[in-house]
């Protein structure tokens, strides 16, 4: 692709290989050295002047490099980039840092969303492209420079049409929070199937970290029940949507999230009989899990939706098909 850079940090350099593979290009070459008082620093091995560049890094925690550390990377190559001349830096973001703190809940509470936006900004990013957020307003609100939210209902929808096409469906949003993610994901689906698709969603009460509430609405009796949510951090939601489900009826529960984070007491309750099968994508590896619950969970590449991304915003096409709202 012409005048156009596509680089992927080292943290996220697997990812970024599937991105270019899809694209039908190679990454191009940059280097990160570590320093032994734990500084470091990133920059371009080729001129970057005048072209389009992207650059994938993914700002979950890792054995190797912490959230921060990423971001700090990010930011510092970014910048980096803007000083040898480049016309456009596009940060591409599989999985957003810090984007689920997007209000106060609490006095004197950081925002951290707007936060992430105002030093992504500062290092002369043009603009992010990230794939499902907790809350979309809040993130694209967030932003002064264009911020672009990709989503997983066409990566989903199809894994659901080769899994289970013909079963009776219910999609359930596990809080009231959720509805509109689940109510685009069963349009989708009803599109893609061309038949009628279920919805419900249940109530759901946070205190000092303890989740609670038990109301279902909607109907799941002898359904494959769709749970769907932006992610999974220890799956405490997942398991409690899915045993209500399974309480009023439902057949069978399938999870679906955009990113498995898999904290504290995860791999146990990936292993609990209520979950029939947990899909996530590849935006951050479920390097946390033991062995056994990484058999439960099926990895689908979010790389396509990137590189389509990628394509379409280089020559200027439209983004509607890959985004939400």
């Amino acid at each position: 692709m012409n005048a156009m850079k596509v680089f992927a940090l080292n943290a996220t350099g697997s990812f970024g290989g599937q991105v270019a593979e899809a694209l039908g290009i190679k990454l191009a070459p940059h280097e990160e050295r570590d320093f032994e008082d734990g500084e470091h620093k990133a920059r371009p091995l080729v001129s970057v002047r005048g072209q389009d560049v992207y650059v994938l890094q993914s700002l979950h925690g890792g054995p190797e490099q912490s959230a921060n550390d990423k971001l700090c990377r990010l930011l510092f190559f970014a910048g980096a980039l803007r000083e040898s001349g480049a016309a456009r830096v596009t940060a591409l973001v599989p999985y957003l840092a810090y984007a689920r703190k997007d209000r106060q809940t609490k006095a004197r509470d950081p925002v951290t969303s707007k936060y992430m936006a105002l030093v992504l900004e500062s290092v002369g990013i043009d603009r992010i492209v990230t794939l499902e957020v907790h809350n979309i307003v809040a993130f694209q609100n967030a932003f002064r420079i264009q911020a672009l939210h990709l989503d997983t209902r066409s990566l989903f929808a199809a894994h659901v049409q080769d899994t289970m096409g013909q079963a009776h469906i219910v999609v359930v949003s596990p809080d009231p929070g959720g509805v509109k993610r689940s109510q685009l994901f069963r349009e989708t689906l009803e599109n893609r199937l061309r038949r009628d698709i279920g919805s419900a969603y249940l109530e759901k009460r946070r205190s000092a970290g303890i989740v609670s509430g038990t109301h279902l609405a909607g109907e799941v009796s002898g359904a494959t029940v769709l749970i769907l949510d932006d992610l999974i951090s220890t799956g405490g939601t997942m398991i409690r949507a899915a045993e209500i489900c399974l309480e009023h009826g439902a057949a069978s529960v399938v999870a679906y999230a955009a990113h498995g984070l898999f904290v504290g007491d995860a791999s146990t309750a990936m292993l609990s009989p209520s979950l029939g099968r947990v899909v996530i994508t590849d935006t951050v590896p479920p390097f946390r899990l033991d062995a056994a619950a990484r058999e439960r969970v099926e990895v689908l590449s979010a790389a396509p939706l990137f590189a389509k991304a990628i394509s379409r915003l280089h020559d200027d096409g439209s983004m509607a098909e890959l985004t939400e709202g």
